[in-house]
């Protein structure tokens, strides 16, 4: 198991260098954007997740700011994103409701955290800290279908 997880680390990381080194990568036709889709968590330190409901989202808004949901606490925050897909995400403010799942949501916030860039696939965003997966999201909605 251990082995699998790590050489499915390997081919994304070499995947990530392969891409990430020509600026003149094409974006998929599938590929959403990072601002206006609601993202949800899938994989965190090569653990998969599977959230109920709207549980364990983040959505990043045009004016610098973003929230989801962690288990059951909401939250709040600021972000700073780049062209070369460097994602700063600022100190979570989060409500402070009792869930039995506390340590999987701090594992989240701590996540997003510490997050400094991004990748898309697709409907999927990797999310880096310093080179490093440590969470994988998949687009679950948009703001326009909030509407």
């Amino acid at each position: 198991m251990k082995r699998t997880i790590l050489f499915s680390l390997a081919i994304i990381a070499t995947a990530l260098i392969a891409v990430g080194c020509c600026d003149c990568r094409k974006r998929s036709k599938y590929e959403k954007p990072l601002v206006g889709t609601t993202w949800q968590l899938v994989q965190i330190m090569a653990k998969d997740v599977a959230p109920e409901g709207e549980s364990y989202t983040i959505l990043f808004r045009d004016n610098g700011t973003a929230s989801g949901k962690g288990d059951c606490n909401v939250f709040t925050t600021t972000y700073r994103m780049t062209t070369s897909r460097l994602l700063e995400i600022g100190e979570l403010g989060t409500t402070r409701r009792y869930t039995p799942n506390h340590e999987a949501e701090a594992e989240y916030f701590d996540m997003l955290e510490g997050v400094t860039h991004y990748e898309m696939d697709a409907d999927h965003m990797l999310l880096l800290k310093n080179g490093t997966l440590v969470g994988i999201m998949k687009a679950v909605g948009s703001e326009s279908d909030e509407r």
